[in-house]
């Protein structure tokens, strides 16, 4: 994982770059989502993987997947990562992109995970403790995980926050095992 991420971070870097000098970001964004998306598909990832088929045509299929939504620097992209054997690590390199556009847009994207669906009020008020806490606007994803037996899990960023009746759970069996 640690070499894939190795390996994407000059694109996502030069792709951030030159995205922002062209203010061009929301663009880069939805091109790059679209070339990961069409990269990961089963039939998509078995042409780029092969050994036959040469790099130039990988980059025409995939650049011809996405169509009219990929512009020209777009398709620039597509070819030399072909060119270098590269076009396995798109969805990486979305991922280090999106991270370098949410950091200079100031936004932290939060999980929550409940154990039962929570309301727009608390939602709200999740959102804006996160948001003061962290200095960066939050965009929050709800998810409903029963298992959790009670409470909420919270995922910013690389912080986590348990605060689930299954993690106190798990958190006094592994003290009581300690003992």
């Amino acid at each position: 994982m640690a070499e894939l991420a190795t390996l994407a971070r000059p694109y996502a870097n030069a792709v951030y770059n030159m995205g922002r000098e062209r203010n061009q970001l929301d663009g880069w964004a939805r091109q790059l989502a679209l070339l990961a998306n069409v990269v990961e598909a089963p039939q998509v990832r078995s042409l780029v993987e092969s050994p036959a088929v040469p790099d130039v045509a990988k980059a025409h299929r995939v650049a011809d997947v996405v169509g009219a939504e990929l512009n020209e620097a777009g398709r620039g992209l597509v070819g030399a990562l072909a060119a270098n054997k590269r076009l396995p690590l798109l969805p990486e390199i979305r991922r280090q992109f999106d991270a370098l556009k949410a950091d200079a847009d100031k936004t932290l994207a939060v999980e929550i995970t409940a154990a039962t669906p929570l309301t727009e009020d608390n939602l709200e008020r999740f959102a804006a403790a996160l948001a003061q806490r962290f200095e960066q606007q939050v965009e929050m994803t709800a998810k409903v995980d029963e298992s959790l037996l009670g409470g909420a899990v919270i995922r910013a960023g690389d912080t986590v926050f348990d605060g689930s009746v299954r993690g106190k759970l798990d958190k006094l069996a592994e003290s009581l095992a300690k003992a």
